[in-house]
């Protein structure tokens, strides 16, 4: 189909031109090109994920051409070329080819296709800020006869879940409105005013009515907790894109719709009863994807309004935009009444035990964590548990110790809810004009404008530094103790994580200072016998679990094809695990400041 129908200078068209190939096959035209010779580039990476991904190595073909004629077209680097000059309509065609099943990238065989606009739409440089029309075709021939198309891209023309015309109105809103096509279900709830769609890929047997209800009861949650008087969405439309798969966990934030890829078995089933552990995971994961849609999608740092694709952009700030979202993620999830205040404490007390079991706590801060993103938490190999901390769960953390000081130092009347209001007032609702967005260090600042306290000296201290937090004390303050219990397993430890590929048991991470390093083995070893007997990690995990501390176990490992042996000295096993419980004996004061804090409504039938 021809592109002439848009109106506008720009104009796309993408159809799975073959989808067992993986291919799908773009059509760009320029109205009024650059005379010098124009621009055009694919961006590097995708907001939401900070890794430079180079996209535009996935283009296997690319041409241009002017007035029904061909046109050179000169790669200028890696993500960028350069048409030659010319007059009137500029057109390139490219194929991009689709095989990362992710939720960053683009996607396509005979089930399904799916696509970021940052994989795909090439840029057109010095017209960032016009507007342009997007036709999505289906593939070739008859083999699709039910794909359909879900997005939230404003449609010009398209029928509702059609393949035809579509729109945006600049290059930024292109790239926020991922697409998925095949033969996707289709559930539909209303929360905050706004229609919330859920388009389900893959093999499953869920259940609709109960996924339905839980989303709606967490979306209606975020969008009270934001708007307590309107309780109006920013969106008028949003989408959930689910890929349920065998295995697999991820979600990416936009400005009206989430990615997400889940393990068919982390949903809903009919019949199912109470909140089994993989939905819960699920749920967390669309809370904490749906929290993003105020918190980095509209609130976010300065340094990325606008952003700068072609390179990193980097921030010492995610620890407040990916670790409160964290810490908001499953709080929201107990506010809304689809969890319970056992499960909430019993996934906290997982968050803080992720964190205290990381000797990288010790050397790293979540400011660093948070600039080092690209370098390090996205790149991370056999030793990155021993050297970083992750700004979403130590973020958390943070989050969590700021809103029980806060609610404490002011007897209960101002929170850290109240802070993420401000900041959803003063920079979210602005969040298209450039510039407006929260600046490195001015954090403490904006806590202390809506809550007159004074935290800058402690801010940085558990921002910068790398103690671990006075959670215990600020939680007693809650009425909820936090308690070191002993640890299910008793025995002795390795002082290594390990992990089964392929039938082999090998070492993921030889921890800091342990008992493995000590003895010389290092991530990537192959562990094939211990004591002389052939071992799996069970039959290892057996092994430790009737040893003591200070005694002696021989390994055999392999390390490549060269075989080791050596000698570990064992050592005592975490002498405790956190636990949380709620404090019968709390007082008045506390009670109240955690019933303002968990806020929990009744629990809803199932």
């Amino acid at each position: 189909m021809s592109l002439a129908k848009h109106p506008i200078a720009l104009g796309y068209r993408i159809v799975p031109i073959d989808p067992q190939a993986h291919l799908f096959e773009v059509v760009l035209r320029v109205a009024n090109p650059e005379p010098s010779g124009q621009l055009f580039s694919l961006p590097a990476w995708i907001p939401g994920s900070y890794l430079i991904r180079d996209f535009a190595r996935q283009i296997v073909t690319i041409e241009a051409r002017s007035r029904g004629k061909p046109l050179r077209l000169e790669k200028r680097d890696k993500h960028t070329w350069q048409a030659a000059p010319c007059q009137g309509v500029l057109e390139l065609r490219y194929r991009v080819y689709a095989w990362d099943l992710s939720v960053r990238g683009a996607h396509l065989d005979a089930t399904h296709g799916f696509f970021n606009g940052a994989s795909v739409f090439l840029r057109v440089h010095g017209r960032e800020s016009e507007a342009c029309g997007v036709r999505i075709d289906p593939p070739p021939g008859a083999e699709f006869p039910h794909w359909r198309v879900a997005t939230t891209l404003p449609p010009a023309g398209a029928p509702e879940f059609g393949f035809g015309d579509y729109q945006a109105g600049d290059y930024d809103e292109l790239l926020d409105h991922p697409v998925e096509m095949g033969d996707f279900a289709l559930a539909s709830f209303e929360a905050g005013g706004a229609r919330h769609d859920i388009a389900l890929t893959g093999r499953h047997d869920t259940d609709f009515a109960r996924l339905s209800a839980d989303l709606r009861a967490v979306c209606a949650t975020q969008v009270r907790f934001f708007e307590p008087r309107t309780r109006s969405a920013p969106m008028t439309r949003y989408l959930f894109l689910v890929d349920a798969i065998g295995d697999g966990y991820g979600g990416l934030e936009h400005r009206a719709s989430t990615a997400l890829i889940c393990s068919r078995n982390g949903l809903p089933y009919p019949g199912m009863t109470g909140l089994p552990p993989a939905y819960r995971k699920f749920l967390g994961l669309a809370s904490h994807e749906y929290f993003h849609t105020w918190n980095v999608k509209r609130i976010k740092p300065q340094v990325f309004a606008p952003y700068e694709l072609a390179r990193e952009s980097h921030t010492r700030l995610l620890w407040v935009f990916e670790g409160f979202t964290s810490y908001y993620d499953d709080l929201l999830l107990l506010r809304s009444g689809v969890l319970g205040v056992e499960d909430y404490f019993e996934a906290l007390g997982e968050t803080i035990a992720n964190v205290m079991r990381g000797p990288g706590r010790a050397l790293q801060s979540v400011t660093a964590s948070s600039f080092d993103a690209w370098s390090r938490y996205y790149r991370q190999d056999e030793n990155s548990p021993n050297a970083i901390v992750s700004y979403y769960t130590k973020g958390a953390l943070v989050a969590l110790a700021l809103d029980l000081t806060i609610r404490q130092r002011s007897a209960g009347k101002r929170s850290l809810d109240d802070v993420m209001r401000h900041l959803w007032r003063r920079f979210g609702r602005a969040f298209e004009r450039v510039g407006a967005g929260l600046e490195e260090g001015a954090f403490p600042a904006e806590l202390e404008a809506v809550t007159g306290l004074k935290l800058g000296r402690q801010i940085r201290a558990w921002t910068e530094g790398t103690a671990d937090l006075p959670l215990t004390r600020l939680l007693r303050g809650a009425g909820v103790k936090l308690a070191l219990h002993a640890a299910t397993k008793g025995g002795a430890l390795l002082g290594a994580k390990l992990v089964t590929r392929a039938g082999a048991l090998e070492i993921a991470t030889a921890y800091s200072d342990g008992p493995a390093e000590r003895a010389g083995l290092a991530g990537g070893d192959v562990i094939i016998a211990a004591d002389g007997l052939r071992v799996d990690e069970a039959g290892l995990q057996a092994l430790l679990e009737r040893r003591r501390a200070g005694q002696k176990l021989r390994l055999h490992a392999f390390r490549r094809d060269e075989l080791l042996a050596c000698e570990v000295v064992l050592a005592a096993p975490p002498p405790s695990e956190p636990k949380l419980t709620l404090e019968a004996r709390a007082s008045a004061a506390a009670l109240r400041l955690r019933d303002g804090w968990l806020a929990t409504p009744r629990r809803r039938r199932r």
